[in-house]
């Protein structure tokens, strides 16, 4: 194969540069260069070539790719994917590292081994030995099922084209590497070529591919943002190693929903799905504690019971402490400061530590409720009554409207919750029977009262 040339662009200033420093020579930039290839000037600036193959067609006439999706006997993981894998789509798999994404992608590969055909897994990380031995402790592998461990993309995409496979996995894309390029595998440069490379092959050969990304220690993809814009699908697969669940989450889905969920249980032989999420999070609580509220929370199309605990304790330091574990600290924050302000609910003494039970992470403000009145039923000792609490809370005390309440309390009657304390102007988004369970309330003093958390 010919060298081809490279030239080094600066990120910051735009600057072309013949070879890498450290400091960018136009604008004094730190490690701002990235290698990129240098194509001929004829194919950046000349006459645009015409492909013959490529002709326009009526947008109707289309083929729709929904009865072409591949479902599998993994319904959570369909429910992300918006009904099953899609032939030629590119899907980017990124997690904390030991979250289980490997394993996750063994099994789906497995999966599609046995009812679509041929699957191509290559591995960037592993020898194909230690990959064997994560698949007999799956179960049964199947015989279509292929592993290549290499981490060039030419040779990867010729052999790609020569099986033509049902599915193609990439473990992972840090560790490819395009030979037209000199800089090392995980570079800026390399990750977006290669996923160039592998999405063109993916588009041209029909193959769906499945890419596992690195993450930050902030938790995102690492490598150029652009790596996002380039796939069709971001999924993250979050939870705590330490614990059992796992949450599969679409963050970008060209062919279905964003922000949906699907949850796994991880067990000897790999990933299980989890039915009923909702009684598996509730499935430990004592109804009768102090500091204990079940909120509803949505996740995508998916209505979600978890459950909140606050511990109040008075503080033995000058500052009281305010610990998050699933909710944000700032927002903790704010509500402390509405309960201080609105509610006469004395906090500048106290530590307080919330948490959501289960390794859920909850990000919508319909769990302001919930918050407030573990906290308060933590300060007071008071157990809360048997309540679902739905609402988000403004810095004057309401209880704001939150939307799809009608679902919310659907899924909290279904999970043995016979009344909700909803705010008061979504009692008519409600039908005559979900009203009749739901009780509303305009302001966080009124919740208290009805939760039972009030000395008298």
């Amino acid at each position: 194969m010919p060298k081809v040339h490279t030239k080094y662009i600066c990120q910051q200033c735009g600057g072309q540069y013949p070879s890498e420093y450290g400091r960018c020579p136009g604008c004094s930039a730190w490690n701002s260069l990235v290698e990129t290839i240098d194509r001929p000037a004829s194919s950046r600036n000349g006459s645009m070539r015409v492909d013959p193959n490529s002709s326009p067609v009526p947008l109707h006439s289309v083929e729709n790719v929904e009865h072409r999706r591949m479902r599998l006997p993994l319904e959570e993981f369909n429910r992300v994917l918006g009904g099953g894998i899609v032939p030629g789509s590119v899907v980017l798999l990124g997690g904390e590292p030991g979250i289980g994404k490997s394993t996750l992608l063994l099994q789906i590969s497995n999966m599609v081994a046995d009812s679509a055909g041929t699957v191509l897994y290559v591995t960037g990380e592993e020898s194909a030995h230690q990959v064997k031995l994560r698949a007999d402790r799956l179960g049964d592998v199947s015989s279509e099922l292929y592993i290549l461990a290499d981490t060039d993309v030419d040779t990867i995409a010729e052999h790609t084209i020569r099986m033509g496979p049902s599915l193609l996995v990439v473990d992972s894309i840090q560790t490819m590497r395009s030979p037209e390029l000199d800089s090392a595998a995980g570079s800026v440069g390399q990750i977006r070529e290669s996923t160039a490379k592998l999405t063109r092959l993916a588009k041209g050969e029909g193959t769906a591919t499945f890419l596992v990304g690195h993450v930050t220690k902030e938790g995102s993809i690492a490598g150029p943002k652009v790596l996002e814009h380039m796939v069709d699908t971001v999924l993250y697969l979050e939870g705590d190693q330490f614990r059992a669940y796992r949450l599969l989450r679409g963050v970008k889905n060209r062919f279905g929903a964003t922000n949906e969920v699907g949850v796994f249980d991880m067990q000897e032989r790999g990933l299980e799905e989890v039915e009923n999420p909702s009684a598996h999070f509730l499935s430990d609580r004592e109804s009768r504690t102090s500091g204990s509220v079940v909120t509803v929370t949505l996740e995508g199309s998916r209505p979600l019971l978890v459950e909140l605990q606050a511990l109040v304790t008075p503080t033995h330091f000058g500052l009281p402490r305010r610990t998050t574990t699933g909710i944000d600290l700032n927002r903790l924050v704010l509500l402390t400061a509405v309960l201080s302000k609105r509610a006469n609910v004395s906090l500048g003494s106290q530590d307080i530590f919330v948490n959501v039970v289960g390794g859920m992470r909850l990000t919508e403000p319909a769990s302001d409720l919930a918050a407030c009145l573990a906290i308060v039923s933590g300060l007071l000792d008071i157990p809360v009554q048997d309540f679902a609490a739905i609402g988000e809370i403004g810095l004057g005390g309401e209880v704001r409207s939150v939307n799809h309440v009608r679902q919310r309390v659907s899924e909290a009657r279904k999970l043995g919750f016979e009344r909700c304390i909803v705010p008061k102007r979504n009692l008519r988004d409600l039908d005559d029977s979900a009203r009749m369970q739901a009780i509303g309330v305009s302001s966080i003093g009124e919740a208290m009262f009805v939760a039972g958390c009030v000395r008298v």
